[in-house]
């Protein structure tokens, strides 16, 4: 199975970000750019395996693994099988300089994947959208291709993270979507998820790029805009009802974060 899909690019050019080319090749070609590529690029293996070529090393890419390869950074790969299955996306953007930093895409790496099902799904369905809507289609893909991109940064972002570290941040989270309208101290989360204080801020920072306390702090908040969306309550209502001990703390919170206090919030809502 061969494709190569090159969307007619108009206004979407305008858009944050959005699809330039995709293209699946299962006997992938030899490829020498010595001068790089003027566009950003992920691929990723499914079958087969091949090497990446940079800067005098040679990169192993196997099945559930990807290459990411910035703008105009020399490079080369190849297969080293009769069938190297390849799948590739190349993308633009206003907004891509600030996204690709802030999902550390940075320089010329390698990945391993940690699952690939969903990421390959995202995949067909650009595909698939740029085929069946001649009108809308490009607009879909690029809806797609950021959701690609986010599952792309999470089973890149996992591979840092041992299975038992995993398991604790999972519990931890768990614990604190049943529990956040209460009062959650470190030590309560500690004993729940079974390690040290120190070893779970560890693990929230590489997975979560945040601390315990801070996460529990977002997580009523995420509740209290809900509320100031979907309800009539009262700002000391929302406060009651997200377990701030005050609905002093809770607007001071709340501004920590969002930059507004949540009665302008609710009135950018009206406005808009």
């Amino acid at each position: 199975m061969v494709f190569y899909d090159y969307p007619i690019i108009g206004s979407e050019k305008e858009l944050p970000l959005y699809l330039v080319n995709m293209g699946l090749q299962q006997c992938q070609d030899h490829v020498i750019r010595p001068e790089g590529f003027p566009l950003p690029q992920i691929l990723y293996c499914t079958k087969g395996s091949g090497t990446l070529s940079h800067n005098g090393k040679k990169l192993l890419i196997s099945p559930c693994s990807a290459m990411f390869l910035p703008v105009n950074v020399p490079h080369e790969y190849y297969p080293n099988e009769s069938v190297w299955d390849v799948r590739w996306v190349v993308f633009d953007g206003t907004s891509l300089p600030f996204l690709l930093d802030h999902l550390g895409l940075r320089e010329l790496a390698t990945y391993r994947l940690n699952g690939i099902q969903k990421l390959d799904g995202l995949f067909f369905s650009m595909h698939d959208a740029l085929h069946s809507d001649p009108l809308f289609g490009n607009y879909r893909a690029a809806g797609l291709l950021y959701n690609f991109l986010i599952e792309f940064y999470r089973i890149t972002s996992a591979k840092g993270v041992p299975e038992p570290s995993s398991s604790a941040v999972r519990k931890a989270v768990e614990y604190i979507d049943a529990h956040y309208r209460a009062k959650i101290t470190l030590e309560e989360l500690c004993d729940h998820c079974g390690v040290s204080k120190q070893h779970l801020c560890l693990l929230f920072r590489k997975s979560l790029h945040s601390r315990p306390m801070e996460y529990i702090a977002k997580r009523k908040l995420q509740s209290a805009k809900e509320l100031l969306t979907g309800t009539s309550m009262t700002v000391e209502g929302i406060a009651e009802e997200t377990g701030f001990c005050t609905a002093s703390y809770f607007c001071k919170t709340f501004k920590r974060y969002e930059g507004m206090t949540p009665n302008q919030f609710k009135q950018n809502l009206r406005n808009s």
